[in-house]
Formats: C-alpha cells, sequence, structure tokens
C-alpha cells in the first residue's frame, strides 16, 4: 500500500461533500437503507471513497438485511485497519481504510461463510467500479 493520506479538514469536506465527511471523517453513520451500493449486483470493485483505495470485491458481498452495503471480508488484510469503538453504549471493532483512515463501518462475527464476518459498510464511505 502507498503512503498515508493526510489532509486538513477544510481539504476533507471540499472533497467529499457534507454526507461522506460526515461518515468519513466523523465516524457518522448514514440511515440504514440510504445507500444505492445495497442493490448493486454488478462485478467489480467497491473503493474508498475518500481515496480510492479498492476495499471489497463484489465477490464478497451479500445481502445482509441490515441495511447497509455487507461483506464477508476485504480484499486484503492491509486494505483496512480495524479498531475497539466504545461509543454508543457499546463495544464494536470498527473499521477504516488503512490509506486515508476514512471510517467505513464495523465488523461483526455474523456473517456467512467461508469467514463468518460481516463488514457492515457505509455506502456513502464506498465508490463502485464496474469491472471492464
Amino acid at each position: 500500500m502507498a503512503d498515508k493520506i493526510t489532509k486538513g479538514e477544510q481539504e476533507w469536506m471540499d472533497q467529499l461533500g457534507f454526507e461522506a465527511f460526515k461518515v468519513l471523517r466523523m465516524k457518522g453513520t448514514e440511515r440504514a437503507g440510504t445507500s444505492p451500493l445495497n442493490h448493486e449486483k454488478r462485478d467489480g470493485m467497491f473503493v474508498c471513497a475518500g481515496c480510492g483505495e479498492p476495499l471489497f470485491s463484489s465477490a464478497a458481498k451479500f445481502e445482509s438485511g441490515t441495511g447497509w452495503p455487507s461483506f464477508y471480508q476485504p480484499v486484503s488484510d492491509a486494505a483496512i485497519d480495524e479498531e475497539i469503538d466504545k461509543g454508543f453504549f457499546m463495544t464494536r471493532t470498527e473499521v477504516h481504510c488503512a490509506k486515508c483512515d476514512g471510517h467505513l463501518g464495523h465488523v461483526f462475527p455474523d456473517g456467512p461463510a467461508p469467514t463468518g464476518q460481516r463488514y457492515c459498510i457505509n455506502g456513502v464511505s464506498l465508490k463502485f467500479r464496474p469491472e471492464e
């Protein structure tokens, strides 16, 4: 992976717009069921909306019924970083982009085989690049 991307708050806001900034840079959550990526079925790659780094393959996407795009694994262990999140009176594992530190969502141990993981990701933190 290339070097980390660092920008000032205003640079991020100008690049991302309010909704993506709120999620990626302020660890917000988009409202369930609002992302068009929930219905994305084409082959391709889900990349970070902040830096364009590949994060999740469409092959690892599944319908979780949660209202957010869900994946059972990232494209590589180096693509994402995880840390403990003790917000909202619970303990969860936060997932963020390893290249730009953008907040993506959380990972839970209730996903399908082969990993048993459910990466529950805010659609606004992703962009989809279809296979050519």
